[in-house]
């Protein structure tokens, strides 16, 4: 019998850390030093949002014992068996030194019982600085997106991946990326993964599999916008589960060339759809963004258009009986490339002004693990036809967000620089996460939302509209690809660039 077998059935409801503690419920890996050091930190620390219920250790002597407060489950080895059986919602790896191979496949075993992974930094770092639990400060966004983070992905999701062929566009992409690394953890039959950029391909597959032979099928260069491509893809590969990730997304470069935001967000959204449909996969899921209600931008233009294509065409495949079309929208995604914060940590780092375009700009924002859960359970929970959305909170002021991160980095108020360059075209002051005419829908899941459309609110003639603005976009002609996105959304334009207000102070709240 396992040194673990009684530690494993512990009760972990009443431990100190628990009584009146939240936060998501996780799991440390490591009960040495480091480990121990952790809980104990977190226990003192609810700030960071994190609520240990127990740890792993490979070392039998610790079997049974209770570690700042939380016991001792069991081994590495049981990782995804006994964060199943305690709800863990986070794994974090607290041993120092671990080989990346073994890192790799504790992160898969956590992935596969549906937790995130967080990984400690240097422990000889730490050791210098006294509090390991300061060194997690850097993934503790609660203060920065001014709410706690929601555990979105549950291990049921198991159930619609397992054993099928899975495909996501985009794959090279942040959000792509960490799609396939959670999607290789539930077992899929293939995982296929299409990207235009082969560099990105190649990097993701060494990163996932620990090498990157590129002599099989899983990696797929192609362009959605190449449609006689993306049905050759379909026939030969048959994938069961699609997640459209593959999109342009930069608001000022799409309102510089319109006709490049129709080619791949709406036309090659098309081509998928139309793919899917021909070759009966049974689940697609489309990642969109908060910018596609109430769209100004050519962005959320093109991304609305997109979410009304899978609309449409799942209520042709539920009349058909055949697969189940959804859409997810996003807030910023924090840890994206291109994102705020990389940007902003990038300016700090370089003693550069932190350029923010208004003093009153509020942006809805979630972690790269929220967003990829809500991918994940969007695809698990769809009937057809719903738009996803995560209920994140109370929009951020982008002002309070740059003051929080910099205090965690240690900085000054006057050692930071913000210079406001006035919102650009197309840009809001505030997000919205639903459009006038949408409803809000519980779903199953407590912070996730479906949104019904207002029937009147599209289009009459989607696939005639379409097929102008598809025509216009071909030509390159984007005024003409302006007018036609105006008239397939009522309701749509995108306003002028505005000016820096006029300030009582430079630099408002101390900065």
């Amino acid at each position: 019998m396992s040194p673990y077998s009684n530690a494993a059935r512990l009760n972990t409801s009443n431990h100190p850390l628990q009584e009146g503690g939240s936060g998501l419920r996780t799991i440390v890996v490591g009960a040495g030093s480091a480990g121990t050091a952790l809980v104990r930190d977190l226990g003192r620390t609810p700030d960071f949002g994190l609520l240990p219920v127990g740890l792993l250790d490979d070392d039998p002597l610790k079997a049974g014992q209770s570690v700042g407060g939380a016991p001792v489950l069991g081994t590495l080895a049981e990782l995804t068996e006994l964060a199943v059986r305690h709800r863990a919602q986070v794994v974090v790896l607290a041993i120092p030194g671990l080989a990346h191979q073994r890192v790799r496949r504790l992160a898969t075993a956590a992935a596969a019982a549906g937790a995130s992974v967080r990984y400690l930094p240097s422990f000889l770092a730490a050791l210098r600085r006294e509090v390991v639990g300061s060194d997690l400060r850097s993934l503790d966004v609660n203060r920065l997106i001014g709410r706690h983070e929601v555990h979105v992905v549950s291990s049921d999701v198991r159930a619609v991946i397992e054993g099928r062929r899975v495909l996501v566009t985009g794959a090279g992409g942040s959000i792509g990326s960490e799609l396939c690394r959670q999607l290789h953890a539930f077992g899929p039959a293939e995982l296929y993964m299409l990207d235009h950029d082969e560099s990105n391909l190649h990097r993701l597959q060494l990163d996932i599999w620990g090498e990157a032979l590129l002599t099989d099928d899983a990696l797929v260069i192609a362009d959605i916008r190449d449609r006689p491509r993306i049905q050759q893809i379909f026939r030969d590969l048959k994938p069961e589960v699609v997640f459209h990730a593959a999109a342009h997304k930069h608001l000022p470069l799409l309102e510089r060339h319109p006709s490049e935001a129709v080619k791949s967000n709406v036309l090659g959204t098309d081509n998928l759809v139309e793919a899917a449909l021909a070759t009966g996969v049974e689940r697609f899921v489309l990642i969109s963004t908060d910018k596609a209600a109430d769209p100004t931008s050519v962005l959320g233009a093109s991304k609305r258009l997109a979410e009304l294509i899978v609309q449409a065409n799942a209520r042709d495949a539920r009349n058909l009986g055949t697969g189940v079309f959804s859409a997810v929208r996003f807030g910023n995604v924090l840890g994206s490339r291109g994102s705020l914060l990389s940007v902003l940590a990038e300016q700090l780092r370089s003693g550069s002004p932190v350029t923010v375009t208004h003093p009153d700009v509020t942006r809805f924002f979630m972690t790269i693990e929220e967003a990829v859960g809500l991918v994940l359970e969007a695809g698990r929970m769809a009937h057809g036809g719903e738009v996803f959305v995560l209920d994140m909170g109370e929009p951020v002021r982008i002002v309070d967000l740059v003051h929080n991160f910099a205090r965690q980095v240690q900085l000054e108020a006057d050692e930071v620089e913000i210079r406001y360059t006035g919102l650009r075209a197309g840009e809001k002051l505030n997000e919205a996460l639903f459009s006038e005419g949408e409803v809000r829908v519980p779903t199953a899941h407590a912070r996730i939302y479906a949104t019904v459309a207002d029937s009147s609110a599209g289009p009459e003639d989607l696939a005639g509209g379409l097929t102008g603005l598809y025509q216009a976009a071909a030509g390159n002609s984007d005024a003409e690809v302006r007018r036609r996105l105006a008239e397939l959304l009522p309701g749509y334009r995108t306003p002028e660039a505005q000016p820096v207000p006029a300030l009582s102070s430079p630099y408002p709240d101390g900065f």
